[in-house]
C-alpha cells in the first residue's frame, strides 16, 4: 500500500475523532437527541452558508459538471449521495438510540465492530483485494470484538446496527466521485436536516439557555463533524473502504486512551488484551506501508 496525502488526511480524521468525548461529556446533562438536532442543523446552517456564499465558484463548476453528466451517472450521483445522507442520520440516531436505551458498552462496541464489517462488505461489494496478512489483521479484530462482547452477547445485535449504516455510508461513498466532495457533503448533511427537522418539535426539550451548550454544539459541528467527515470523503479517492475500515480503529483507541487516562474509568483484563488486539491489527493491516517506509529508511 503506497503511502499518500489521502492516507495521512484518513488517519488524521479518525484521530480528531478519537477527542469527540472530551467535546461530548460537557453535554452530558442534555437529552442526547437535541445533542443529535442541534448539531445537524447547525452543521447545515455552516456549510450553506459556505457553500453559497463563500464557494460561489465551485458551486457554479459543479453545476455544470452535472449537467453535463449522462442521465446514468447522474443518477448514481443523487442515489449514493442522498443515500449517503440517509445512511448517516441512521447511523446518528442508532447510535443515541442504543446509547439510551440498551446500553453505553453497546453503542461503543459498535465501532469496533464497523470496522470489520466495512472490510468484509468491501471486499464482496467493491472486489476490493486483501492481502494475508490484512486478513490475518481482520481475524484479529474479530477475536478482539469477542473478548469485548463476552457477557454482553444481546447488545451484540444492537451493535450490529449501528456498525452497518456507517460501514455501508464509507463503502458507497467510495464509488461517489465526479462532483467536489465538501459540496456532497453539504447535500448529505441538509437532507440529514430535512429528515430529522419534522421530529424536532416533538422530540425535543426546552430550548437550552446555557451559552456555553452552543458553544460545545459548535465545537462539534465544525470540528467533530463537517471536518473529519469531510476528510473521509477526501481519503476514499485515494484509499480503499477496507483501508477506512481498519483505520477506523484509531477513534475507539483514542476513547479508551482517554477514558483510561483524562476519566480514569476503570478496566479490567479483556478489555486491555482486546484493546492490545486492536493495535496489533492496525499495525499488521498496514504492514506494507510500515515495513516498506523502514526499508527505505535503512538503505
Amino acid at each position: 500500500m503506497k503511502f499518500s496525502k489521502y492516507y495521512l488526511v484518513a488517519f488524521l480524521s479518525f484521530m480528531i475523532w478519537g477527542f469527540f468525548s472530551l467535546a461530548l461529556k460537557p453535554l452530558h446533562n442534555y437529552p442526547s437527541l437535541d445533542i443529535l438536532f442541534y448539531r445537524v442543523f447547525l452543521c447545515a446552517v455552516i456549510m450553506l452558508i459556505i457553500t453559497l456564499f463563500i464557494r460561489v465558484g465551485v458551486l457554479k463548476q459543479n453545476i455544470g459538471f452535472f449537467k453535463a453528466m449522462s442521465s446514468a451517472d447522474k443518477k448514481s450521483v443523487i442515489a449514493r449521495t442522498l443515500g449517503g445522507g440517509i445512511l448517516l442520520t441512521a447511523n446518528w440516531f442508532f447510535f443515541i438510540y442504543v446509547m439510551n436505551h440498551i446500553s453505553v458498552k453497546a453503542a461503543s462496541f459498535a465501532y469496533l465492530v464497523c470496522p470489520i464489517l466495512t472490510t468484509v462488505i468491501a471486499f464482496f461489494v467493491l472486489d476490493e483485494k486483501l492481502s494475508k496478512w490484512q486478513w490475518a489483521a481482520v481475524v484479529l479484530s474479530v477475536v478482539s470484538c469477542v473478548l469485548l462482547s463476552f457477557n454482553n452477547i444481546a447488545d451484540v445485535a444492537y451493535s450490529m446496527i449501528v456498525a452497518l449504516s456507517y460501514a455501508l455510508y464509507l463503502v458507497t461513498q467510495r464509488r461517489n466521485f465526479g462532483l467536489d466532495k465538501f459540496l456532497i457533503l453539504t447535500v448529505q448533511i441538509v437532507f440529514s436536516a430535512l429528515i430529522l427537522l419534522p421530529f424536532y418539535p416533538s422530540y425535543s426539550a426546552a430550548l437550552p439557555v446555557e451559552s456555553s451548550f452552543y458553544w460545545f454544539i459548535l465545537l462539534i459541528a465544525v470540528l467533530f463533524t463537517i471536518v473529519p467527515l469531510y476528510m473521509n470523503l477526501y481519503a476514499l479517492q485515494g484509499v480503499t473502504s477496507s483501508t477506512m475500515g481498519i483505520l477506523l480503529y484509531i477513534n475507539p483507541l483514542m476513547n479508551f486512551s482517554i477514558a483510561l487516562v483524562y476519566f480514569h474509568e476503570p478496566i479490567n483484563t479483556f478489555q486491555i488484551i482486546a484493546y492490545s488486539f486492536i493495535l496489533i491489527s492496525i499495525v499488521v493491516f498496514n504492514e506494507r506501508l510500515i515495513f516498506r517506509k523502514r526499508s527505505i529508511t535503512a538503505g
